[in-house]
């Protein structure tokens, strides 16, 4: 299995996510939780990581924090492997219990702190699993949003402090409760990425730290230093649709095969990961919205359609090479 991509440095943030292996549960019971938040809490006194937000579901958690030195793999390795031991001597069992290796995301301070933080705690809400976040007592959201006592170890301030108001637990709960397109729009970016934040900090981070030398080991890092232009990745795929891509740029007057082959070329572009909605709407003249529902289409138009398929693997393999 090749390694996932690690940006490590001093004062990172990073969303941290993992699985329970082949999505079985993590916990059993309400102790196994309490033994999982006092792990946590030991790796962060061991290795000064910051935990600025948790939430624990039933196969899977989440969590944001601050690496205050170079050590995130360092130490959510010891994390898992602690809480993994621990677990498996109170139930007598052996073997793993998270699915590969946890993934992580580079965040920039600030505003994405604060709307990834409220990402978190909505977990369970989108789960299903209550109706009111503040009926869920296995993440942080009761501290943040009603001042409930925080474990030594959580730090809740670097957010809160970011609301210019006296009652910022009030308005902690009203920036969750009315979370938007905006948020969909940040999140689905997100989430097929390696980064979220602006466009700046984008461009600081692969310029300091993923300039080096290819490590042919982590795939990951060969996508993110590929080509940044989206009109150079089209016109490789003008080589498999052996025609000229420019005429679906904003052009809403084309045929329905030709918006198929544009869909299609959408969808690649979304593929990737390297590009936002807004990118891509940027530059076929259409809307953030009009994006994602081709997106969807295309997605199970391909799932269907064999030769469709075959394309959308042609056009993949051309951009790789």
């Amino acid at each position: 299995m090749s390694r996932p991509l690690r940006i490590e440095f001093e004062g990172a943030y990073y969303h941290v996510l993992s699985r329970g292996n082949e999505r079985r549960n993590i916990f059993r019971d309400k102790d196994d939780r309490f033994l999982f938040l006092e792990s946590l809490g030991n790796m962060s006194e061991r290795f000064e990581v910051d935990v600025f937000a948790y939430v624990l579901l039933d196969n899977h958690y989440h969590l944001l924090l601050k690496t205050n030195k170079p050590n995130i793999s360092k130490s959510m390795q010891w994390f898992g492997a602690t809480y993994t031991r621990r677990y498996n001597n109170k139930h007598k069992r052996s073997g793993h219990l998270f699915q590969g290796r946890f993934k992580s995301f580079l965040i920039e301070n600030d505003q994405y702190l604060m709307f990834l933080s409220g990402y978190i705690h909505r977990n369970p809400l989108r789960a299903g699993i209550v109706r009111r976040l503040v009926d869920y007592p296995w993440s942080s959201y009761p501290t943040y949003a009603y001042g409930k006592k925080p474990p030594e170890w959580l730090l809740t301030m670097p957010i809160l402090s970011l609301f210019d108001t006296k009652d910022k637990h009030m308005a902690y709960r009203k920036m969750v409760q009315s979370y938007s397109g905006e948020e969909t729009r940040i999140w689905e970016d997100f989430r097929h990425g390696l980064f979220l934040g602006s466009q700046e900090f984008v461009d600081h981070i692969k310029s300091k730290y993923l300039s080096e030398k290819l490590d042919i080991e982590i795939p990951q890092r060969r996508q993110v230093l590929r080509d940044s232009n989206p009109k150079n990745i089209l016109k490789k795929a003008a080589k498999v649709l052996k025609c000229d891509t420019d005429i679906f740029l904003q052009s809403s007057r084309i045929s329905d095969s030709d918006k198929i082959n544009r869909d299609l070329l959408i969808y690649l572009l979304w593929s990737t990961g390297w590009y936002s909605n807004q990118e891509i709407g940027n530059l076929f003249g259409l809307g953030y919205s009009s994006i994602s529902r081709r997106v969807t289409i295309m997605k199970s138009m391909i799932a269907k359609d064999g030769k469709l398929n075959n394309k959308f693997v042609r056009l993949n393999s051309q951009i790789k090479m």
